[in-house]
């Protein structure tokens, strides 16, 4: 089961608007008539319930997105680029690669049909009849197009299940995914058997929840050991947990304290994640003999826990049940929690606001991702470029906050990577 992938996008570049003017014959002064060139296409990654895996992206690494046509003469814009669609499961995360190694969830795709932009195309050059006014009637100025993002992201595949059934190898989880519904997952003696999470629908009364079983951990899973953190991740998106625990242990109760360690230390969200404790085997005459023990060793550490053996079906429906209450109390919860989520203010920023100044030796160095973005863009070599430069460096209050630091005249500017003459 291919359930991670790391893939890097590729949105497309915007089309360069270009500079044109009219050549019509008795029309001497046609004006400028340079066209726009297309924004590039976005890459964008969408839930898809026909996909069950991560498949698709084990050779494949890069995914590009179509870049914008330029612009032309009479006011013919670019073509937009063609945006690049990845489809992937329901279920799959979100997430961006750090540079220090990390990731950012940027979204969970829960439902089908659920979709973001993971790398925004280009924004297209303008071309120069944008820049016409009554004191410059021929501009010679157009803008080169944009260039479309490049991100790395991780794609994590989660299972959907409402029950996530965890507990040490060989406790019993296979067989009672088995009785609890019609999955037939591999059941052997040995530690391991199941290989990947296994899903099950059970059903109590008129109510149908789905269960997965989680292959087994073991002390250090949190760190990789085992199977570790390939499985650990399918659990956080279970509404509850069933712990199944092997009453031909030495110590049950030690038992589920190491799992519940192990996912805490995973996830601290996990060690919160409501969960029922269920001692399995119970129809081993070594339990048996020894079941009163371990009902007061759970009762002494607070733990209401179920009896079952999975194998004879004994308890099972009891189990069921209890879940089956669980999930309704844990989705009455979140429903009284989702009245009291307080709506989100936007506060805008005054203009101005993301312009920063600062010197290195004699040397202003302006920070202002619009002026930046700007000068990536033209050509400014010409003394027209110049000037219009000029007025969007007193529109964006670069201007100002140069004076506010002290510029004077002749002291060396710098941004990105233009330098220039105050």
């Amino acid at each position: 089961m291919l359930d991670q992938a790391e893939i890097v996008v590729k949105a497309g570049s915007g089309g360069d608007g270009i500079v044109s003017f009219r050549r019509e014959k008795f029309v001497p002064f046609g004006g400028p008539d340079g066209g726009d060139g297309g924004d590039g296409g976005d890459v964008v990654v969408k839930a898809d319930p026909a996909i069950t895996n991560l498949r698709a992206f084990r050779q494949k690494r890069l995914f590009k997105a179509g870049n914008g046509g330029d612009g032309r003469g009479k006011r013919q814009h670019g073509k937009k680029g063609e945006s690049l669609i990845l489809s992937v499961p329901v279920g799959t995360a979100i997430s961006s690669k750090t540079q220090i190694g990390g990731d950012d969830l940027l979204v969970d795709l829960e439902k089908p049909g659920q979709q973001m932009v993971v790398a925004k195309g280009g924004k297209g050059g303008l071309g120069n009849t944008h820049f016409a006014s009554a004191s410059n009637q021929a501009p010679q100025i157009a803008q080169k197009g944009e260039v479309g993002e490049e991100n790395s992201i991780i794609l994590d595949l989660r299972l959907i299940a409402d029950v996530g059934i965890i507990g040490y190898p060989n406790v019993g989880k296979s067989t009672l995914l088995a009785a609890a519904s019609a999955a037939k997952p591999k059941i052997a003696s040995y530690p391991f058997t199941t290989r990947e999470p296994i899903l099950g629908v059970a059903e109590v009364g008129r109510q149908s929840f789905v269960l997965a079983e989680i292959p087994g951990l073991i002390d250090g899973a949190h760190l990789g050991q085992g199977l570790g953190h390939d499985f650990l991740r399918h659990i956080v998106r279970t509404k509850i947990l069933v712990h199944l625990i092997d009453g031909s242990s030495a110590s049950p109760v030690e038992d589920m304290i190491k799992v519940n360690a192990e996912l805490s230390l995973f996830d601290s969200a996990l060690g919160q994640k409501p969960q029922l404790v269920a001692v399995n085997k119970i129809d081993l005459p070594l339990v048996q003999a020894k079941l009163g023990e371990i009902k007061d060793a759970f009762g002494s550490a607070g733990v209401n826990a179920l009896f079952l053996s999975a194998s004879s079906g004994e308890g099972v429906s009891e189990l069921l049940a209890a879940a089956s209450e669980l999930l309704d109390k844990v989705a009455a919860e979140k429903k009284e929690v989702g009245r009291r989520v307080p709506r989100k203010i936007f506060r805008p920023q005054p203009r101005g606001a993301g312009v920063s100044v600062y010197k290195e030796g004699e040397l202003f160095v302006v920070v202002a991702s619009g002026l930046e973005r700007i000068m990536a863009r033209m050509e400014i070599t010409s003394p027209q470029v110049r000037q219009h430069l000029k007025g969007q460096l007193a529109r964006l209050g670069v201007s100002k906050a140069l004076k506010k630091a002290g510029i004077k005249p002749g002291d060396r500017v710098r941004c990105g990577d233009l330098e220039w003459e105050w």
